[in-house]
């Protein structure tokens, strides 16, 4: 059987004269996967990530909230602990997502709509989700009275 190349087959293979012969664990490389879209691994990846709306309060959330924060703002000085969720927006793409934070109040700011924490941070009173700690006492039990 005779093919297109016999009669180059017999031939020595050619060595440079000028070059080194490249290693073999170098030779590797020419074969790494070529990604022709840079990035776009990354958006796909960015698209998959889920995010989530903000969803409404209830009408008696928002007053068991408001409630809570008068307490909050009553006692301020003693710089109490507090279990707070709230909704944190996404930098990169619609929604966000609920964030939960245990942290020492410092001050409720009626005036900026922030709650203060120790350490100057602050969460938007308007992201806030519920209020959690030992400073609210039975407040949700006598809520749901109500």
């Amino acid at each position: 059987m005779s093919g297109a190349y016999d009669d180059i087959l017999p031939r020595a293979h050619p060595v440079s004269l000028r070059h080194m012969p490249m290693p073999e664990r170098n030779r590797a490389a020419q074969f790494a996967p070529f990604a022709a879209l840079s990035g776009y691994d990354g958006k796909i990846r960015e698209a998959a990530r889920l995010t989530t709306e903000q969803s409404e309060l209830g009408e008696m959330e928002i007053m068991l909230l408001e409630a809570k924060l008068r307490i909050l703002q009553e006692r301020a000085g003693e710089r109490p602990l507090v279990r707070v969720t709230y909704f944190e927006p996404d930098a990169r793409k619609s929604g966000g997502a609920y964030v939960a934070r245990e942290d020492r109040v410092k001050q409720v700011d009626e005036a900026m709509r922030v709650l203060v924490f120790t350490d100057r941070s602050t969460i938007s009173l308007d992201a806030l989700a519920s209020l959690e700690g030992d400073v609210f006492g039975d407040i949700d039990d006598r809520m749901d009275a109500v």
